[in-house]
């Protein structure tokens, strides 16, 4: 087969593809604790009248325990950065994240930063991204999207996002308590994860906020949003030019800032929970 494969490649009719290499030249890696990294990805589907949606999954390396998987129309930097802290106030900060280098995942290219890096950087998050042409790299989140689409086409196709969304709920479910994985010794992912200590952000002097969560709302028309905060209703001007805008609030102890859709910080707030109405920090203004 050797020499068959020379005489095609002196004669042409092979396309030399250097950054493929054959499947016994592969080392497999996987992470050794859980939380020590998780995998995130998109990939498509359709819903029953035709229209292409995407959905976003994320899986911990070391247990392939379902992070998330989120349904939406397009993918947005925000929305990476929202179902990113929806994993992480229930299974922990991981100390690693690895992705491909789609738009939402990073902005390298256009020689920034996006949300998600961004927001990594801060929690002292690791952020690793595959080679290019390489996805092998992420294998572990590209195979699980097979499972997935695979279960997906065996139920009945959903109409709306919503319905999609909770196909895959139940999906998360099933996937991480009731199916065995063969990479896992027949155990559940969830089985996998609690078995071993969780890896946390090797990063120094990271702070884990007691108060964590995230929430979307719209900012009316007198350029405010409201956040309820040990139990008080509290006014932020994020500024009457944003009014209509959607956004997210991330929600860290008294930190607070405002993204839009875009991933883009449109505003940051210090609560001071004497006052009901939040102005804006100023630049370099600490709590």
């Amino acid at each position: 087969m050797a020499t068959i494969w020379r005489v095609l490649c002196r004669r042409g009719f092979v396309t030399p593809q250097p950054q493929k290499r054959p499947k016994s030249s592969w080392r497999r890696f996987q992470a050794e604790l859980p939380n020590e990294c998780w995998q995130a990805d998109t990939t498509h589907w359709v819903l029953a009248d035709g229209t292409e949606v995407e959905i976003l999954n994320v899986i911990d390396d070391h247990s392939r325990l379902l992070v998330a998987s989120r349904a939406f129309v397009t993918a947005k930097a925000a929305d990476v950065v929202e179902t990113f802290h929806l994993g992480a106030s229930e299974l922990g900060v991981p100390a690693s994240m690895l992705t491909d280098n789609g738009a939402i995942f990073t902005a390298e290219s256009r020689r920034g930063a996006c949300a998600i890096e961004l927001e990594l950087i801060a929690l002292g998050v690791d952020y690793k991204h595959s080679r290019p042409y390489h996805p092998q790299t992420c294998g572990k989140v590209e195979r699980f999207h097979q499972t997935l689409k695979k279960w997906l086409a065996k139920q009945r196709r959903a109409a709306t996002i919503a319905g999609l969304q909770a196909q895959l709920d139940r999906f998360q479910i099933y996937y991480n308590t009731i199916r065995p994985h063969r990479a896992l010794g027949r155990r559940t992912p969830a089985q996998a994860f609690a078995a071993r200590t969780k890896a946390t952000p090797r990063r120094p002097g990271l702070m884990v906020p007691t108060e964590h969560r995230v929430r979307r709302d719209r900012i009316d028309t007198g350029g405010k949003v409201t956040l309820r905060y040990r139990s008080k209703l509290l006014h932020l001007g994020v500024g009457r030019r944003y009014a209509g805008t959607r956004v997210m609030l991330l929600v860290a102890d008294r930190d607070v800032r405002v993204l839009n859709d875009d991933g883009e910080v449109v505003a940051e707030f210090t609560i001071d929970p004497t006052k009901t109405y939040q102005t804006q920090k100023r630049p370099g203004q600490r709590a």
